[in-house]
């Protein structure tokens, strides 16, 4: 990792449009989503059970978990809807060039 906390994780060629990709980067599970040609990253595993939000379904900007249909908002990390009442972290990404990086911390 950088000294300013951000990590290059793939390319921006690696994510489609109205797609979602998992990363492992050290010991955070990083998902990235791709909706309306912006780019999004939350924390890859349910705050309700340990299942990978990247094995669920992206719809807008909306991401269903595929253990019990919890649902966050991939923009805020906003839990949505029964059984998830705890939000997802949200991580803040850039691109530069064609390099997309995530802030994981200082």
């Amino acid at each position: 990792m950088s000294e300013d906390g951000w990590r290059a994780i793939c390319q921006g060629s690696d994510l489609k449009e109205g797609g979602m990709l998992p990363f492992e980067v050290g010991q955070f599970q990083i998902a990235l989503y791709k909706v309306n040609g912006e780019i999004f990253a939350t924390d890859n595993v349910c705050t309700h059970g340990m299942a990978l939000l990247t094995d669920g379904f992206l719809d807008d900007d909306v991401v269903e978990c595929p253990l019990h249909g919890g649902r966050f908002n991939i923009k805020t990390g906003q839990a949505l809807c029964e059984p998830v009442d705890c939000d997802v972290k949200v991580y803040e990404i850039r691109q530069i060039d064609s390099r997309i990086e995530v802030l994981l911390g200082e």
